[in-house]
């Protein structure tokens, strides 16, 4: 998804992309893809310029498969979101290491007259998967003795008797309880 900067009229250009399964794999360590796909990708945007700067404003649908944290069945999580960015010319006087605002979360650079907007989206697509992806709230996750997934039904693992040190924890009276 590149977008020469002196084609973009200052009236600004409206623009359509379809992502095709492994647009991001170059985004990925090795690990990671075995983990995460992304097998369908919508952007529709509205690209204008000022001078030199660039002002992407869109929005993003997308479909994120992964594992589920508990269990590790595949998931497939809806994105769908709106987003805005600044692009400006890398110029040699910027710092490497200032510290970042909120609001310099929508800003970026590019370098020459082409903007490459792939990267930008990836890391867009990256920050609305949550932290801990869930297959379902009431996921019972693996047996942690045989690896059975509990959400198929149980297995035929012991509980463990647990510590014998804390065993007379279990006789303690709360006030009010």
């Amino acid at each position: 998804m590149k977008i020469n900067v002196l084609m973009v009229p200052e009236a600004g250009l409206d623009l359509h992309f379809d992502f095709t399964e492994g647009w991001f794999r170059n985004f990925l360590t090795d690990g990671e893809s075995d983990i995460l796909s992304i097998p369908q990708a919508t952007v529709t945007c509205h690209v204008s310029r000022a001078g030199e700067t660039v002002f992407v404003e869109g929005k993003i649908g997308a479909v994120v498969e992964t594992l589920c944290c508990r269990c590790l069945e595949t998931v497939r999580v809806p994105v769908d979101f709106d987003f805005r960015y600044t692009l400006m010319p890398v110029r040699e006087s910027i710092k490497d290491d200032v510290e970042l605002q909120a609001e310099d979360l929508d800003f970026g650079f590019y370098q020459g007259e082409v903007v490459d907007l792939s990267p930008l989206i990836y890391e867009q697509i990256m920050l609305q998967i949550p932290m801990k992806v869930l297959c379902r709230e009431t996921c019972r996750g693996l047996c942690p003795q045989c690896g059975a997934n509990l959400n198929a039904g149980t297995c035929d693992c012991r509980k463990a008797p647990g510590d014998d040190r804390f065993a007379v924890l279990k006789k303690l009276k709360i006030p009010g309880k």
